[in-house]
């Protein structure tokens, strides 16, 4: 058994795993129960496709792939990111919950600031 068929095998099993991984993913992101659950699983996708990737460059031997993959990578986490501040600055909308208020700021110009003389 020579490397190349131990690299076809395990290239074809990693395939078949991250169809089996692309698919439960993709059930979660449907299924939710939240919009946490939902972006994780988001980010989640973004991982397999970027196992893809990793896999038909290895399977093709065209490197350029890997280039992409980092790149998919980046846009990625950036996209996580801004799901995450758009759930902190919104709130959970999926729990009923009414949007977080920002928190009250103190007025402006009104009572005496230590320190100062007037």
């Amino acid at each position: 058994m020579g490397a190349e068929t131990i690299l076809s095998a395990a290239s074809t099993l990693a395939l078949a795993l991250m169809c089996v991984a692309f698919f439960l993913t993709a059930w979660r992101v449907i299924r939710g129960p939240t919009l946490p659950d939902r972006i994780v699983a988001l980010d989640m996708l973004v991982a397999i496709a970027i196992g893809f990737i990793a896999v038909i460059a290895i399977r093709t031997g065209f490197n350029l792939y890997i280039d992409i993959a980092i790149a998919l990578g980046l846009v990625g986490f950036l996209a996580t990111v801004a799901f995450a501040r758009f759930v902190l600055s919104h709130g959970m909308a999926d729990e009923g919950e009414e949007p977080a208020a920002s928190p009250a700021r103190p007025a402006r110009g009104k009572g005496r600031r230590k320190g100062r003389v007037r």
